[in-house]
């Protein structure tokens, strides 16, 4: 009886229910990436992804402050400069990832002011995954810590620098990380390590719980970080986008540390 109230304009609407939704992500060689999220967004997560090489893959979680139905013209404008940026950096074959990391925080920063015609936090991270040696260059820009797992443990992957939109000059710091057999890395939105029930957040030990829980794919983990924040919430996450972004490397064998180089200059 609601629902035909609503249709006949004589009660109140009926809120269009939320379902986690899965980004159409490219197959990797050696690797899986999946992106989950719900589909009812309001804030300024954008997850993007491309190819940039023969063995190169670039990808994507930053969170634009503000609505997004007044945050559009900045979106767009990111994602644009993401995509031109990436594949402009990485077009030679011999190419430094480090240095093009910092350079592609560089130009993401300055085009956040631009577009915002000011100041706009936005934490980001972004990685290269290199399908030939198992790692990832990766930068985070006071984004959610990332998580990288393996059969020796979770390790956190923190702040590398400032989020992105604050300063125009702003040091910038790339690493990277070797992955291996069968680990994943995990990065979350703020709005699934800040989902609350009775004053609890579900943090990032809520995200560790579920990834040292069992072995998934990379698009069942994803699924599952999500199913486990509206399970902790009782309710569809309302408060913030809630996104979870897997790369997940499959049985191959690589050689090396987990952290093999890590680099900081300015932007």
């Amino acid at each position: 009886m609601a629902g035909l109230l609503a249709k006949l304009g004589l009660g109140p609407e009926i809120e269009e229910a939320s379902e986690i939704l899965q980004a159409d992500t490219p197959a990797l060689n050696g690797a899986e990436l999946a992106i989950a999220f719900f589909s009812s967004r309001s804030g300024g997560d954008l997850h993007d992804f491309l190819r940039v090489g023969p063995n190169r893959f670039i990808f994507g979680l930053l969170d634009v402050a503000g609505k997004r139905e007044t945050s559009g013209a900045v979106l767009e404008a990111t994602q644009a400069c993401f995509r031109s940026a990436a594949e402009e950096l990485f077009a030679q074959a011999d190419v430094n990832e480090m240095v093009a990391m910092v350079e592609l925080s560089r130009r993401l920063n300055l085009e956040i002011m631009r577009s915002a015609e000011g100041v706009r936090s936005c934490p980001a991270f972004a990685g290269c995954y290199n399908e030939e040696l198992g790692t990832v260059c990766y930068v985070n820009a006071g984004h959610t810590s990332a998580l990288l797992h393996d059969d020796d443990g979770t390790v956190e992957l923190p702040a590398t620098g400032l989020p992105l939109g604050l300063f125009s000059l702003a040091p910038t710091d790339a690493r990277i990380v070797g992955m291996k057999p069968n680990a994943s890395m995990v990065v979350v939105s703020r709005g699934v390590v800040e989902a609350e029930s009775t004053d609890t957040e579900f943090g990032l030990e809520g995200v560790k719980k579920v990834i040292e829980a069992a072995p998934l794919s990379a698009t069942e983990l994803s699924h599952k970080i999500l199913d486990n924040v509206q399970d902790f919430i009782h309710t569809v996450p309302k408060h913030n986008d809630v996104t979870a972004l897997i790369l997940a490397r499959r049985n191959t064998k690589i050689a090396g540390p987990i952290l093999l180089a890590s680099t900081r200059r300015p932007a």
